[in-house]
């Protein structure tokens, strides 16, 4: 079980709702900021072990949240996850350029996501598919009455 914190910074309430079922079920302590502006703050207020941000945000994209970051020593070690829709191929070699560690594609895969905050943290990946589970009796095929 896992207690690391995890800072999200979002502006988009339903996909803060996502993020927080997803990390609270896998024993994550998450945090979120709405936008860049609060994103720093957050950020010095939690300390968190991990950072998913998001490009757009109001008050300065998520690019100037990153400089930010980047520029404050005690800051700068924390791993960041990008993740944005927009622009996938050129926001996601800017982003790594910029400083972040990662970059997943939105919508995300609820197991890429998770595999990459696994190996962030430097903690075992638990985020393989489960086995597949037998079919549950409702959707066996009966055999047919003659």
């Amino acid at each position: 079980m896992s207690n690391k914190k995890i800072l999200v910074i979002e502006d988009d309430a339903d996909v803060r709702l996502g993020y927080q079922v997803l990390l609270k079920a896998n024993h994550y302590d998450t945090h979120f900021a709405a936008d860049s502006l609060s994103a720093v703050s957050e950020t010095r207020k939690h300390r968190p072990d991990l950072i998913i941000l998001d490009l757009g945000l109001p008050g300065g994209d998520g690019f100037v949240v990153l400089e930010r970051l980047r520029g404050m020593p005690n800051l700068a070690v924390i791993p960041v996850i990008v993740v944005s829709a927009r622009d996938v191929h050129g926001n996601k070699e800017r982003a790594l350029k910029a400083g972040a560690r990662a970059f997943v594609q939105k919508p995300w895969n609820d197991h890429e996501l998770l595999a990459s905050i696994s190996q962030l943290l430097g903690e075992p990946d638990t985020s393989a598919s489960p086995p597949e589970a037998s079919p549950s009796p409702e959707t066996v095929d009966a055999p047919s009455s003659p």
